[in-house]
């Protein structure tokens, strides 16, 4: 009986450890997205937590540091400096005026120090003009009357 009660003890100890890791690695992991608008009605405890937001990189503000990239946001009215810090390498898309969308926490002295850093490029994604969903054209004499377009499809690739 002693020797089912020392196993019973065991599996209890490692049951209970692996749930507190289990609820403290969730409450770590979690993100809440806000926008820069948003960013001055935080208050207390929702500024220290980790969090995504998205923006427009300001033209001309990418400097590159030794260990740290240093840069600004831009959207809805507001600048946000932002310092990545991050050990993966920055997108080849995260240029000028480039949307991104950065991943981290703000500091206490008003920078936001981002751990993950994606950038979008919405320009690779739209259709190329001429394609095969843009309007067909119309005639000068006969507006019903339509003429034949390029039906070579281009690749923004």
């Amino acid at each position: 009986m002693q020797k089912r009660a020392k196993f019973g003890i065991g599996i209890g100890v490692i049951v209970v450890s692996m749930a507190c890791l289990a609820w403290l690695g969730y409450g770590e992991s979690k993100t809440y997205y806000h926008t820069l608008a948003e960013l001055d009605t935080l208050k207390g405890s929702e500024r220290s937590q980790r969090m995504r937001i998205g923006g427009t990189v300001q033209a001309g503000s990418i400097h590159r540091m030794t260990g740290r990239v240093d840069f600004v946001l831009e959207g809805e009215g507001k600048t946000l400096p932002v310092s990545y810090v991050g050990s993966d390498p920055l997108p080849d898309t995260f240029v000028d005026k480039s949307q991104a969308l950065i991943e981290g926490k703000p500091n206490a002295q008003g920078r936001f120090v981002a751990e993950h850093v994606q950038a979008k490029c919405a320009s690779k994604y739209e259709a190329a003009p001429g394609g095969p969903n843009s309007a067909p054209n119309s005639s000068p004499g006969n507006p019903s009357k339509t003429t034949p377009t390029d039906t070579t499809q281009r690749s923004s690739m």
